[in-house]
């Protein structure tokens, strides 16, 4: 693995390399945003008073998390403190906590949501973190991981040209699936994503039978702490 990037050195131009290296399939970068919490929204089992974003770096989806679940009491949490320092700013009255290996739990969430975050995470670690996301959730809570899906070449493509993918290494859905096991988290659903660009909004309505196939630019894996 490369070395391990620091996210403090990219708060300044997070979304332009996001615009950068994503643009061919949508020149808004907010859309990845909304489409995964959409998606979350439609699968999830239910209606979730405490939600947490484990990895929000500059805050992008808190806004749609807030859309999504206007009820909901929503924080964010990152190893980034500079990106929290964003975060906060353009989130107010958002609670963001710094991630560290002594962070207490606190109060149990119903609804975990992870968006790319796991591919950074050193392979050896994988394991403990998603033990800490397991403790985190209330009995019969969700956790919803979205990936890089590595089968996908443009997706590979992507991640190999973007400078704070450095340290990435991939996991296929049976990794991700396996770790929700090995942290005694129940699998229930998974899928792939992100087929079709917005722009061909007329093949839209293929995100929502193709999940099945395996050539999505990201998957995502649905589990739930058993009640």
């Amino acid at each position: 693995m490369s070395n391990k990037v620091d996210f403090d050195n990219y708060t300044d131009n997070y979304n332009e390399l996001l615009r950068e290296s994503t643009g061919f399939f949508s020149a808004d970068e907010a859309y990845f945003a909304r489409y995964k919490v959409e998606l979350v929204k439609r699968l999830s089992r239910r209606a979730p008073a405490r939600i947490l974003e484990y990895g929000c770096g500059i805050g992008r989806n808190i806004p749609f998390l807030r859309d999504a679940f206007p009820g909901a009491h929503i924080e964010g949490s990152d190893i980034s403190g500079a990106s929290l320092d964003i975060a906060r700013t353009e989130n107010p009255g958002t609670h963001f906590f710094l991630e560290r290996d002594d962070t207490p739990n606190g109060e149990p969430v119903d609804l975990i949501f992870v968006a790319g975050v796991f591919h950074h995470i050193p392979v050896a670690e994988r394991a403990r973190v998603t033990a800490t996301l397991f403790q985190r959730l209330s009995p019969g809570g969700e956790l919803f991981v979205f990936e890089h899906n590595p089968y996908n070449p443009v997706t590979r493509r992507i991640v190999d040209n973007c400078p704070y993918d450095e340290d990435a290494v991939l996991l296929k859905p049976a990794e991700l699936k396996s770790l929700y096991e090995g942290a005694a988290l129940e699998v229930e659903e998974s899928g792939y994503c992100l087929f079709v660009p917005p722009k061909l909004s007329a093949l839209t309505w293929m995100e929502n039978v193709l999940g099945w196939l395996p050539l999505g630019g990201q998957y995502w894996v649905r589990g739930r702490r058993r009640a």
